[in-house]
């Protein structure tokens, strides 16, 4: 079942990485809003497990997410203030109960059917990521709206593994799964003695070692192996355990991926689309911390001291906070990122992934400017800058630094951005100005000359897809250090090679310290507000994926981003997003 398929296409893969980068995510966030649907219900406790479901999960799940869901105190209040603030419902998770619904079942009824058996913890592994996709399409329509219900994700030819339910009351939780294994038409089986219902297509019901356990076949057999006949479980691997307690102590959901070495070669791609984006690819535990002001993700990885891959577009690197501080002063939007020599490309390849999640393939031909468009356009000279030939290497890599990424402006007339690459050898990064244009005009761009001042090269193109056209240049920065710019005109090359301020001395930086916490200097920070004018007045607020997250971004006001070493293997890239008017 699990043998590798035929080498996909590149659009394919693409279209993969973003279905299983949604899967990752909506692992994490259907557990951490589905303890803020279940917090406060009550229950008695009698034969029940008030376990830890990691302990049941194979401990070859490539990906694993696990949650409180019965919060209690300031846990309790911090998820449901959250959840009220992003969705402004009083209700806000409770659709989400709708992953629990089965072939056959009805609509569920949360505090007859479910609230009176479940115990304090569930989880949900992966020990497959090929057939993700149906998987993140259902958490996506409980978390992100939609209409209809989409079908239940594990099954022999769908998703492998299992949602795994922590029971207070073992009686009820077992009436609860029968129940739903005779809606589904499932039959009596067993394995290795332990008897489970399963239907003919593969989705399974159990009371395995007094957990709940609904998924696919292979993924409950797993979990018999592992509490029965004493497989490794992953709560007891190694990866995982040092991760586990790195984690903070009162984050809600955790969601934990696998070291790729570890995990199918299906697989990669959505890794490095999402959780390759904030660890590099390496071992992580990314952990959910709500509050009445904010939601904290903890991006905890393990990499080793040898390693030549610094990390991924979110890394903990000095190099990234440093390159942010360089950035106009006036950004809305201000990334840092060390060492693109080595990892540009692979950047690139994540922001696409991360501008797909929520996106079901490849974005669909628009007449006009779109979303889909104008991302392209702005990551093409990234990616050829980040090219993996030898070529690039030579006339790109070899002298690329830290880069910073920066907007400022509310509206197009207003508007500087740009991309920001230190030099650190000046006549290469002079000559790459005309090699880089002529690449992209291989690509079809329309290469001409234009004259900015304080540059010692400068050309002008334009790309498909993007209304304005970018300015590649080379010159001297304020600082005396050479700097390859990508602008949108030419005052976005002036603004990054000689800003009237800095954001070094930026209250917005000097807020996103404080929020981040930990001595943590942040390496990103964006302002939604101004984010949102500017896609509205360019008429892009309507235009999927962004569409559907509109909501959310209205009710968040900023998002800051940096990492540090935890000691030892592990590192931390900490996300706080701030939200507006939580806590009622």
């Amino acid at each position: 079942m699990n043998d590798a398929p035929p080498p996909p296409s590149w659009p394919s893969l693409r279209a993969a990485a973003a279905a299983r980068a949604r899967a990752s995510v909506a692992c994490v966030a259907l557990l951490a809003a589905g303890a803020g649907l279940l917090a406060g219900c009550g229950s008695s406790n009698p034969g029940g497990t008030s376990a830890d479901p990691a302990s049941a999960v194979p401990a070859d799940a490539v990906l694993y997410a696990g949650a409180a869901v019965r919060p209690e105190g300031s846990l309790k209040a911090g998820a449901l203030a959250a959840g009220r603030a992003l969705t402004h419902q009083s209700d806000p998770y409770l659709r989400l109960l709708a992953a629990l619904q089965t072939p056959g079942s009805r609509t569920l009824d949360f505090a007859r059917e479910v609230a009176p058996w479940l115990g304090p913890h569930a989880g949900v592994f992966l020990t497959s990521l090929r057939s993700a996709g149906s998987l993140g399409s259902l958490l996506e329509q409980g978390l992100l709206g939609g209409s209809g219900a989409g079908a239940f994700p594990f099954a022999n030819g769908g998703a492998q593994g299992a949602i795994v339910l922590d029971t207070s009351n073992t009686a009820k939780a077992r009436a609860f799964l029968a129940a739903q294994a005779a809606r589904a038409g499932a039959h009596a089986t067993s394995y290795r003695g332990v008897p489970f219902q399963t239907t003919s297509a593969g989705v399974s019901f159990g009371l395995i070692h007094r957990f709940a356990v609904i998924g696919s076949e292979s993924g409950l057999r797993g979990v018999i192996e592992t509490t029965s006949a004493g497989a490794s479980a992953l709560a007891r691997s190694d990866e995982y355990s040092k991760l586990a307690s790195a984690a903070p102590p009162d984050a809600l959901a955790h969601l934990y991926s696998a070291a790729p070495g570890q995990a199918p070669a299906a697989s990669q791609e959505g890794l490095t689309g999402l959780l390759g984006a904030l660890t590099g690819g390496h071992a992580a535990n990314v952990s959910l911390v709500p509050s009445a002001s904010s939601l904290t993700l903890d991006a905890d990885s393990l990499s080793a001291a040898a390693s030549t891959h610094p990390g991924g577009l979110l890394a903990p690197d000095p190099q990234a906070a440093q390159a942010l501080d360089e950035l106009p002063g006036e950004s809305w939007l201000a990334i840092g990122l060390g060492h693109v020599g080595a990892t540009l490309g692979e950047d690139a390849q994540e922001i696409q992934a991360l501008a797909s999640l929520g996106s079901s393939g490849p974005p669909a031909p628009t007449a006009g400017l779109s979303f889909g468009s104008l991302l392209d356009g702005l990551l093409a000279p990234l990616r050829a800058l980040g090219a993996k030939t030898a070529l690039a290497r030579r006339d790109f890599a070899s002298w690329m630094g830290s880069a910073g990424i920066f907007a400022s402006g509310a509206n197009l007339l207003e508007l500087k951005a740009g991309v920001s690459i230190s030099s650190t050898n000046p006549a290469l990064s002079r000559a790459a100005v005309a090699e880089l244009a002529e690449q992209l005009h291989r690509e079809g761009a329309t290469v001409s000359p234009v004259s900015i001042p304080g540059t010692e090269a400068a050309l002008s193109v334009a790309v498909s897809g993007l209304p304005v056209k970018l300015d590649i240049a080379d010159g001297r920065a304020a600082n005396g250090q050479t700097k390859f710019v990508l602008g949108v005109a030419e005052a976005s090359v002036s603004a990054a090679l000689d800003p009237s301020t800095t954001m070094s001395n930026a209250a917005s930086r000097s807020a996103a310290a404080t929020s981040l916490g930990e001595g943590i200097q942040p390496s990103l920070i964006v302002n939604f507000s101004t984010f949102l004018s500017l896609l509205e007045g360019i008429d892009l607020l309507e235009q999927p994926p962004i569409s559907q997250f509109v909501p959310y971004l209205r009710s968040s006001t900023t998002l800051a981003g940096g990492g540090h070493r935890l000691g030892g293997e592990a590192e931390r890239f900490r996300l706080v997003l701030g939200l507006q008017g939580a806590g009622g």
